[in-house]
């Protein structure tokens, strides 16, 4: 069986396109990135703790962002960036598991004892090597998760919590009845074994299953719940 390709992604910085860990260790060390740092060291912003972190699905790795975040940010604006880009469909719960705790929204403003609220600040948990499991949506669950790469101290390069420094560069497959771009996906479909559930917009309109069909996005939550994308950075 042939071994699937992994996706690539583009550097905001210079454009160039590797695989996601490839990417990971090209930050490290790109210069146009170094620019970017250089440049908001003249700002007046506060310096600080920021922290490079890969986030990618539990499951395949296929879809991924790396992300540079302030310490002075919380978990909860890191759940908040993660529902625009990738997630939020119909305002479900969500959690992080750091170490013997759980980072939960609170429900009614009640937690179980050992769950924690998302308001903490990063710079007080987070350590590069750390892996912090993250999920959405207890029902039809969508499983990420987290790495933080590495830290560092100096000014953030926009006024944002997060920047999206790359992501994967999403590959539809082929339309399976004229073998275009896909653009939209069959639910009812895709939970056939060996079954093929993409289609172009043209093919969606006529396919048996016309109330199953969803857009087909960058996104880890294609296919699930209620899920429609439009799966773009929120800034």
């Amino acid at each position: 069986m042939a071994t699937k390709t992994q996706w690539n992604g583009a550097c905001i910085y210079c454009g160039r396109e590797l695989t996601r860990a490839g990417m990971a260790r090209h930050l490290q060390s790109c210069t146009k990135r170094r620019e970017a740092q250089a440049e908001a060291d003249k700002t007046k912003r506060q310096r600080q703790t920021l922290y490079h972190l890969q986030v990618k699905d539990a499951w395949s790795g296929d879809y991924w962002l790396q992300l540079e975040m302030r310490g002075g940010a919380t978990l909860e604006e890191l759940d908040a960036y993660l529902r625009a880009i990738w997630l939020e469909c119909c305002g479900h719960l969500s959690q992080f598991t750091i170490g013997p705790w759980r980072y939960t929204q609170m429900a009614g403003g009640w937690m179980e004892p050992e769950d924690r609220s998302m308001k903490v600040k990063v710079e007080t948990i987070f350590v590069p090597g750390m892996e912090i499991p993250y999920e959405y949506d207890f029902g039809t669950t969508s499983h990420l998760l987290i790495k933080v790469v590495a830290q560092r101290l100096g000014k953030p390069t926009t006024d944002h919590p997060i920047v999206l420094m790359a992501r994967n560069k999403f590959e539809p497959p082929p339309c399976i009845e004229c073998g275009e771009p896909a653009t939209r996906l069959c639910t009812e479909c895709m939970y056939e074994e060996d079954g093929r559930y993409e289609f172009c917009d043209e093919h969606a309109e006529t396919h048996e299953h016309a109330e199953m069909i969803m857009s087909l996005v960058n996104s880890p939550r294609t296919g699930m719940c209620g899920y429609d994308g439009p799966a773009e950075p929120p800034y």
